[in-house]
Order: C-alpha cells, then structure tokens, then sequence
C-alpha cells in the first residue's frame, strides 16, 4: 500500500466495494470493468479509478479488474487478512444484540466476551460468549489477546471506561455511547451515533418531500 496520506471519503468507501466485490465472487463473476462495477455501485467509473490509484490501481487496461484479485487486496487494506479479537462492554439490549451478531466472526472479528457492572448478569451467557464483572477485564484482556473494545453503554459510564480500556493496553475502540471520547493518538475511535444516523433519515426524508435530491453518500 502507499504510504501518502488517503482521504477520509475513500477509507469510507472500501466496505462498500469489499462487499460487492464478494457478492459478484460468490456469483462467480471473474472479471469486471470500471463502467461495469460502477453501473451496480452507483458510482462513477472515474472515481472508482481515483479511490483504486491510491492503492496502486489494481486494474489491468482493455481486461478491467480481477474480482477475486480486488476482493482480496481490498480486505488485506482493510485489515481482514487477520483475525481480530474482540469485547463489548454493556450486556444490555444493545450489547446483547452486537454480541449476537453471527456474521462479525465471518469477517475475521471474533467476540471473545461481554462485560458488564451488573451482577444479575454475571455468568449469562450471549451465543456462548461469557457476561463477566467489569473487574476481570484487566486479565481478561491481557490474556486474550484483545484487539478491539465495543462501548454499549450509557455515556455517562463512556468515559470513564474508555479510559481503563486505555490502560488495559486496549488500541481500538467501537463506541455506541453518545459522547465523544478522547483517547491517546495512538488509539483510534469509531464512533456510531445512532439518533445522528436516524436524524440524517430525516432530513433526506424532507428533503424527498421537497421534491429534492437525496444525498446517499
């Protein structure tokens, strides 16, 4: 990969080709050309080419693009050729159903535990993934070899669990929580606010109204 610094918009549009990338691999689709991935993305043949060069391109002039060849070198430059070992904080609703979630294991992330301070929850179990006290995370972490913490809880405990995420040597950090955490630089945060997402619905939700254009971006 290229070490020159790449754009916020590009990183965010890698997962939407790894997955039609595997979708036409699984169809057995073997080829495929610029003008003909972005006809199925909804995307320009253009910028599909400007996103692929920061990478060193990838395709091959008057043959296009090897879907299986893509597929792989995208989800190598997404960090999927390795496997990732992962804990969520927070049994709740929400921590419950990310835990449940079957197909995270399929791309390599491999829920390892659920913690939580409630004790009517210790010893539960979520798709045989153990609810353990908050106070077996520091071993529990070193042990496991964990990778990635998911926050699911309210966000007046974020914080203040992140920053023991930190000193349990925790290097990533999926946040649920409503609140905007700071971390060290060498921790990278991706943060999910749901009500945002919700209230961008909206918004193109009136905008459709008005007889204007979507943004889908």
């Amino acid at each position: 990969m290229t070490d020159k610094e790449i754009s916020r918009a590009v990183i965010k549009r890698l997962p939407r080709y790894f997955r039609y990338l595997g979708e036409l691999k699984d169809a057995g689709v073997e080829k495929i050309s610029s003008q003909e991935l972005s006809q199925i993305m909804h995307v320009t043949a253009s910028q599909i080419r400007q996103d692929l060069n920061n990478f060193g391109g990838f395709g091959q002039q008057g043959y296009g693009y090897n879907v299986k060849h893509l597929y792989d070198e995208i989800g190598r430059i997404l960090g999927l050729d390795r496997e990732h070992n992962l804990i969520i904080i927070g049994g709740g609703n929400l921590g419950s159903a990310l835990a449940g979630y079957g197909n995270f294991a399929n791309r390599g992330f491999i829920m390892k535990g659920v913690f939580d301070v409630s004790p009517s929850l210790a010893g539960q179990y979520i798709r045989n993934i153990p609810i353990l006290p908050m106070s077996a995370l520091p071993e529990f972490i070193e042990k496991n070899n964990i990778d990635i913490a998911v926050i699911a809880i309210p966000k007046t405990q974020a914080v203040a669990v992140a920053d023991t995420l930190v000193k349990c040597g925790i290097k990533a950090i999926w946040n649920f929580s409503h609140v905007d955490l700071e971390v060290p630089d060498d921790v990278v945060v991706e943060s999910v606010h749901l009500s945002e997402s919700l209230m961008r619905l909206s918004y193109n939700l009136s905008r459709v109204g008005f007889g204007e254009e979507p943004d889908n971006d």
